[in-house]
Order: C-alpha cells, then sequence, then structure tokens
C-alpha cells in the first residue's frame, strides 16, 4: 500500500509525493515525488514509469518544504530517493537531504539499478 499526499502550489500546479515498497529489498521504501498539472497527471506519470498500482488515498505523508524545492528544482519534475527507516534504532527524525534516504535523484538512476 502506498502511502503519501499532496500539496497545490500557488500557481495551481501540485507535488504528489508517495512512498511505495522497494521490489528486491525486503521492509525498505522508496519516496517519490512528481511535479505536475494536476494529481491525476501527476499518479498517470508515475504509473507510465511501471508502478502500475500507485494510487493517492487521502493527504497523510503530504510532501515536506525541502522535498517540494528538490522537486521543483529538477528538470524532470521527477525524483526519488529511498525513504528512511522510522522507528529504527539511530534513525534521523528529519527529511532534510542528508536523512538516511540519502540525495534525491533522477528516475533514470532507479531505472539503471533495476
Amino acid at each position: 500500500m502506498a502511502g503519501g499526499g499532496w500539496t497545490r502550489l500557488p500557481d495551481g500546479s501540485v507535488v504528489v509525493a508517495l512512498s511505495v515498497p522497494r521490489p528486491g529489498h525486503a521492509g525498505q521504501r522508496a519516496r517519490f515525488l512528481v511535479h505536475a498539472a494536476n494529481r491525476a497527471r501527476a499518479l498517470t506519470r508515475l504509473r507510465n514509469l511501471g508502478l502500475r498500482a500507485v494510487y493517492l488515498r487521502g493527504n497523510a505523508e503530504p510532501p515536506t518544504p525541502d522535498e517540494i524545492s528538490a522537486v521543483l528544482h529538477h528538470p524532470d519534475g521527477l525524483v526519488w530517493r529511498p525513504a528512511p527507516q522510522h522507528g529504527a534504532v539511530g534513525a534521523p527524525a528529519g527529511e532534510g537531504a542528508h536523512a538516511e534516504g540519502g540525495f534525491w535523484r533522477p528516475i533514470g538512476a532507479l531505472r539503471r539499478a533495476a
């Protein structure tokens, strides 16, 4: 089940954030950020990349201001990183760039890793 949320920007576009299980990495999740004209288009972009069963139900995990800045400054408007393990011993509380998940990566890096 994907956890996530969205934020509407002043220009009317949205940033959608989703956390989904990572295939081949038991118990780990990946956090995806998508900038699009609306929520439906953001989810369509993810589905076109192969994440077929991605749905946004509610707004439980909206993108943080740092995440919004990361996706807005990327030319593709689509980035990902391994999601930090919340509740793990020594896990950071924040979602900053140097959190356990590391830096944001372009979607091409995910394709190469597969």
